[in-house]
């Protein structure tokens, strides 16, 4: 009889396999799952080698994945001035002069997770506002959703910037009455020329736009190696054993590639081949490349990602109906729709994954368009195309999704007032109207839609049980509104399992059950009895990726 390397036992195991939902131990050999049962039926299965772990009464579940990500982004940025609750010049001017005095040689001091509301309610960020702060060095001010950015004087003129540039649709140097940049810019293309000022290059922004680097030293790349390396640690300390990262490039997989030949890919990671606006249908010959060449274990590239709009906050979401507070404006898709279709059909074509981030409700449905399209010219397949966010949807456009058989990717922590991001302007310029049809995830879920939980980080806490109490906890802007909570095994399914089959991998692991794979996370509590208000306190004690343990609290 095959012994167990490791036998988990006293444990509340949760194994979301229907046919068996509950069990008090596990019991591990080598990469995979040898049995699930009681404490009695592991005992024939401990041998003299057997490490016996004591789960103390906690939780033990399948690994979680982490369906939404930007792993690189997400780890420098933990080297970076996070604004988190900071409001107001003075504490503004205290947080940012330290950083400056921290850093005297950086030639671009980059500030994350900034408000959009740093100055108060309503009050838009100016460069004149940011010069009070600090005006002699250059600055830039990040949003937590990373799609607005705000610059002082001296930055704006260093980059370029002052007098305004034209940028590609969707992209935006917001002016000032005087002609001059008001210090706002919108989108990437308009802020990637202020970060283009950074000692680093840039760098922090890696993969971000699907671009390769150039000119990489020897020293940057061990750098880089480092990045990864603290962002995979970090991820599996909360028990993520999957990462689905959302953008990327060929250098980023060599570079993971080369943590997993040194033993070190301690999480398994999917990387996708971005495909920009400003790539030709065509490119796509180099996402089938990274799908042939990376297709391991724990190392795979066999998705597309897209952006088709923006965001609410900055008005670049792209809407169905006017936004409520700009008659006139609707917002302009990243893609056109006959590009669009045609690159979703020759993605699908090739058998690739899509994914595609669509905030407001005209952008979900171009892209549901897109998706249609593809079934139509290839042939219906279980191809699992995603789209990413759905912050607002049209109550048309909800059957769709399970029609073409579309994966809904949702961020708990993303509506206003769930977690950390404020009501507005969000709410504001969506409009009263649409808030019943704004992040629905009930009414996905109603209709059958799956569903894979996920942070967005760094936009939002990678934590995910930060995002299983929003998730569970969130109430509606308006009495009598849908709230869209999901109970507790809803929200730990869809961090797990449902990110397991939104990856194709539910046959791999997303399950405890004999013989798959044993990505496994015990967690420090109860998850079940805790109180709900201290859901966000839970922390992974333990965590296995194919057997193996790569976080130990």
């Amino acid at each position: 009889m095959t012994k167990a390397d490791i036998v988990i036992e006293n444990a509340r195991v949760l194994t979301m396999n229907p046919e068996a939902p509950r069990a008090g131990a596990v019991a591990i050999a080598g990469a995979r799952i040898l049995a699930v049962g009681g404490h009695d039926e592991m005992t024939a299965l401990k041998g003299p080698d057997t490490r016996v772990i004591d789960a103390g009464g906690a939780t033990v579940m399948p690994g979680m994945v982490e369906a939404h990500l930007h792993l690189f982004a997400g780890a420098f940025g933990m080297r970076l001035l996070q604004l988190d609750g900071v409001h107001g010049l003075p504490a503004l001017r205290d947080r940012v002069r330290a950083y400056a005095d921290d850093n005297p040689d950086e030639a671009l001091l980059i500030c994350k997770a900034t408000d959009y509301n740093l100055f108060g309610n309503g009050v838009q960020t100016t460069r004149q506002m940011l010069d009070e702060v600090l005006a002699d060095r250059p600055v830039l001010y990040i949003a937590g959703d990373h799609h607005t950015a705000w610059a002082n004087t001296i930055a704006l003129d260093k980059a370029g910037l002052l007098h305004g540039r034209e940028m590609p649709t969707g992209n935006e140097v917001v002016m000032a009455d005087d002609g001059t940049a008001a210090g706002e810019l919108r989108e990437h293309a308009a802020y990637d020329p202020v970060m283009a000022l950074r000692s680093s290059g840039g760098r922090e922004g890696l993969g971000l736009a699907g671009i390769e680097p150039e000119h990489v030293t020897p020293e940057q790349r061990e750098e880089d190696i480092a990045v990864l390396k603290e962002g995979l640690a970090y991820c599996a300390s909360f028990g993520f054993t999957k990462l689905h990262n959302m953008d990327g490039n060929r250098y980023q997989l060599d570079l993971l590639r080369e943590i997993e030949a040194r033993g070190e890919l301690i999480c398994r990671v999917e990387v996708p081949f971005h495909l920009t606006p400003d790539k030709p249908v065509d490119s796509l010959e180099e996402a089938s490349a990274l799908a042939d060449d990376f297709d391991g274990d724990k190392l795979s590239a066999r998705r597309v990602k897209m952006f088709m709009d923006g965001v609410v906050d900055s008005s670049t979401a792209v809407m169905v109906e006017d936004y409520a507070d700009r008659p006139g404006w609707r917002g302009e898709p990243l893609h056109d729709a006959e590009r669009f279709a045609a690159a979703c059909i020759e993605a699908d074509k090739r058998g690739l994954q899509i994914s595609v981030h669509a905030i407001g409700d005209g952008a979900v449905r171009r892209v549901l368009d897109g998706y249609e399209a593809a079934q139509k010219a290839n042939g219906k397949r279980d191809s699992r195309h995603r789209i990413e966010h759905i912050e607002v949807l049209h109550p048309d456009d909800l059957p769709r999704f399970a029609e073409l058989g579309v994966v809904a990717s949702m961020q708990p922590p993303h509506p206003p007032a769930a977690m950390d991001f404020p009501l507005e302007p969000w709410i504001s310029r969506v409009g009263e109207a649409r808030w019943p049809w704004a992040f629905p995830v009930q009414y996905l879920r109603d209709a059958g839609v799956p569903i894979a939980f996920a942070s967005d980080w760094p936009v939002s806490d990678v934590n995910p049980m930060r995002g299983v109490k929003a998730a569970i906890t969130r109430k509606p802007w308006k009495d009598g509104h849908p709230g869209h909570a999901s109970t507790l095994m809803e929200a730990l399914h869809d961090y797990s399992t449902g990110g397991a089959y939104a990856g194709f991998d539910e046959g791999r692991f997303g399950m405890l059950k004999d013989g798959m794979l044993a990505d496994i996370v015990i967690m420090d509590r109860d998850l079940e009895s805790a109180p709900v208000d201290t859901l966000d306190e839970a922390r992974a004690a333990l965590t296995l990726c194919g057997g193996a343990v790569t976080w130990e609290g």
